[in-house]
């Protein structure tokens, strides 16, 4: 039964006319998947393209002298290296450490900056981020509600999306953006995505998401052979989890730091202070007694979230992700050990409610595209 308090993406009434199968995710209606099913959407993303709402993540806009300032006092990698339209992968940390949230970070100038944050904890980094503010010059905007956010994904997107552009979308480079018009519309076109696909999203004002999901549709094929799929959450984190990337309340959270998730390369101890600098140079000097690594199953069975990890029969860690890789026609996961036995090829046992299933340490990215 459908919830009235959940929250709705502009492409809400779309999704439920393209029979999305909807379910709450954080406190939005959200698809998780359309009529071609879980599997069609992600081998469609990995051989021509999907598309992609996630209109429902947090667009928080920094604005002022101290902006770069500010941000990179609250995180953790050097906005200060950022150029006009570049864009990094980040986190919020706290004083202990942990991560609040992992987010991106984009410059449009050295006194605007756009940080696009997690659905479900938008709420929190807003209250966390103004809570921070001292006495820089800067404004504050919680702008999520003002925008869409529509996302291609694949070895098709970039032709896909030249279809309703004249921006030279070729030459926007990796993790850069530009603002332009897209479809008729003032877009942030930024080449980026939680696939391991090349790709981009595009940002526009929320009233034309419609305008611009149906027009993605035709511009892709959609109904045709080898035509663009809308794609649904799962597929979404299929996607990601075959290309290792992070997932905040999985690999992610208050209580792990950066540096057990495998992220030590955005946190730039050298570039300043930052909140929870202290304590993750502490960590890194002494060493992480956890670590996030990839397995593959080697036995009958899949590895789901939340299931125990052992080794000669003793209970060491959990499994943060695990699911089949559509594509790697393997069953995968991501999972905590302890440091000691996070190496290439140590065997370990996954209970699966009850029974032990046999899996390995593998190297991650379990899929990476060719370039």
């Amino acid at each position: 039964m459908f919830n009235p308090d959940l929250k709705k993406t502009p492409l809400n009434e779309a999704h439920r006319a393209a029979g999305g199968k909807m379910v709450d995710f954080g406190g939005w209606d959200m698809p998780v998947q359309y009529s071609a099913g879980v599997i069609a959407e992600h081998l469609a993303t990995r051989t021509g393209a999907g598309l992609f709402d996630v209109s429902h993540m947090g667009e928080i806009l920094v604005e002022g002298e101290d902006a770069i300032a500010f941000v990179n006092r609250l995180t953790t990698n050097d906005v200060t290296k950022l150029v006009d339209g570049q864009a990094h992968y980040s986190a919020l940390t706290n004083e202990n450490g942990g991560i609040v949230d992992d987010l991106l970070v984009y410059r449009f100038y050295h006194d605007k900056l756009l940080l696009v944050v997690n659905a479900s904890t938008t709420d929190k980094d807003w209250n966390w981020i103004t809570s921070h503010k001292k006495d820089e010059a800067i404004t504050l905007t919680n702008a999520s509600a003002d925008y869409c956010q529509i996302a291609i994904q694949g070895p098709k997107a970039l032709e896909t999306a030249q279809k309703l552009t004249g921006e030279k979308l070729d030459e926007i480079k990796y993790y850069h953006f530009t603002v332009g018009v897209f479809d008729g519309v003032d877009a942030i076109i930024s080449r980026t995505g939680y696939t391991g696909e090349d790709g981009f999203e595009i940002y526009a004002d929320a009233k034309y998401a419609e305008r611009l999901w149906n027009n993605f549709l035709e511009a892709g094929g959609y109904g045709t052979e080898n035509g663009l799929l809308p794609c649904g959450l799962a597929a979404r984190n299929t996607l990601r989890l075959e290309a290792a990337m992070s997932l905040y309340g999985h690999e992610l959270g208050d209580d792990i730091s950066p540096l057990e998730a495998n992220l030590g390369w955005i946190c730039k101890l050298n570039k300043g202070d930052f909140i929870g600098r202290e304590k993750l140079s502490k960590l890194k000097e002494d060493g992480v007694k956890r670590k996030i690594v990839g397995f593959e199953v080697t036995g009958k069975g899949i590895a789901r979230d939340e299931f125990d990890v052992y080794i000669n029969d003793e209970k060491v860690g959990r499994v943060t992700s695990g699911s089949p890789a559509p594509f790697l026609k393997k069953n995968i996961g991501l999972a905590f050990v302890p440091i000691e036995f996070a190496k290439i090829g140590q065997e370990i046992t996954i209970d699966v409610r009850g029974k032990k299933l046999a899996a390995q340490i593998v190297p991650t990215p379990f899929y990476k595209r060719e370039k």
